[in-house]
């Protein structure tokens, strides 16, 4: 199997099944001389992690992060970055009616028929479990880039949407309810509509934004590795991403250039901000912002047709541990992709 780094100088790559013995991952570009704060990786990791409210799967995992190597006293020694999160509560046996079964919208028949063979526990490497090892990619990214601000939160679950513009959001109120909705009256119908979701044995969808800020010009190559190409690559790599947009997206298509055209300052900022804080595939120093669309989780527990490895279709009925929506747990995954892209355009910028 290949495809499994990200990144030009800032560069990782992960390992692990999610029923395996862990997780992990190896860092390779991260600069010397990096003063880590642990705390905040801890942090970080404790977002992503799955048991964390009633809202989300009750698998009860510490997602404790062990470092390996590239690491001396405390900081960075520029030699690769090795690190294992050890699987702790794993239930194999949740999904042994699923060992001959496909189960619709997963990509349990694709590896079987690309590879000839599938770890059928949690769907092995295709779990979003693997998500683990790039937060905390992301986290150590984030701490290259202290000056630059990345905030994602839940703006949309299933058809409810938050509609405040992110100018008027305040970002200390993410992570004060278990959805990660910095409104606090959309937040409490988001959660209730959620609980009500997972009572009819369902899953839904819905949408993160992330703002980055105090990003400075420059970053970006035109042409194939444009940043908001990458943006987009590493957004559609995480599990269940079916949509993403920056910018006016895909309103802007129904504007006028008259509409549209962001207008300069004399100081080199623009009066408005439609091109999304990215002009020709480079940031312009403006905020970047963007939303990132996530499908229904595909395991429900409600019985469904399934394709048997004999091509029979058999009924199926969903068990174990799962998200009845995935959005709350993708904030910092959405993060860390976000910082691994603008770590890696920062280090390229610097070999100019």
């Amino acid at each position: 199997m290949a495809g499994n780094s990200y990144g030009t100088l800032y560069k990782v790559t992960t390992f692990g099944e999610s029923h395996g013995e862990a997780l992990g991952g190896i860092i390779d570009g991260c600069p010397s001389g990096i003063e880590l704060d642990f705390e905040a990786i801890e942090v970080e990791m404790a977002r992503r992690k799955p048991g964390q409210s009633a809202i989300v799967t009750q698998r009860k995992e510490p997602d404790a992060v062990q470092f390996l190597s590239g690491i001396f006293e405390g900081k960075t020694t520029g030699t690769p970055i090795g690190f294992i999160i050890p699987n702790t509560n794993q239930k194999s046996d949740d999904y042994s009616h699923i060992k001959d079964n496909y189960r619709p919208s997963h990509a349990d028949y694709v590896y079987d028929q690309k590879y000839g063979f599938r770890d059928y526990r949690g769907g092995g490497r295709s779990s979003a479990r693997e998500t683990a090892s790039r937060v905390v990619a992301g986290a150590i990214a984030k701490q290259m880039l202290p000056e630059i601000k990345i905030n994602a939160y839940v703006s949309s679950v299933g058809p409810i949407h938050l509609e405040t513009p992110y100018q008027d959001l305040d970002f200390s109120k993410i992570e004060s309810n278990p959805v990660r909705c910095p409104d606090e009256k959309s937040a409490a119908i988001m959660e209730e509509y959620i609980r009500d979701i997972r009572k009819q044995g369902d899953t839904v969808g819905g949408i993160v934004s992330c703002v980055i800020q105090n990003v400075p010009v420059g970053l970006g190559e035109p042409v194939f590795d444009k940043l908001h190409a990458e943006l987009g690559k590493a957004m559609l790599s995480i599990n269940a991403v079916k949509g993403f947009e920056y910018g006016s997206g895909f309103s802007g298509s129904e504007m006028k250039g008259s509409q549209h055209n962001d207008l300069y300052n004399p100081d080199g900022t623009t009066q408005t901000n439609l091109s999304g804080g990215i002009q020709g595939g480079i940031s312009n120093g403006m905020d970047i912002y963007f939303r990132v669309a996530f499908k229904p989780v595909a395991t429900i527990m409600q019985t469904q047709d399934s394709l048997d490895n004999k091509g029979n279709i058999t009924p199926m009925t969903g068990k174990g541990r799962h998200d009845p929506c995935v959005v709350p747990r993708a904030v910092p995954i959405v993060e860390a992709m976000a910082a691994i892209v603008l770590a890696d355009f920062y280090l390229i910028n610097k070999t100019y």
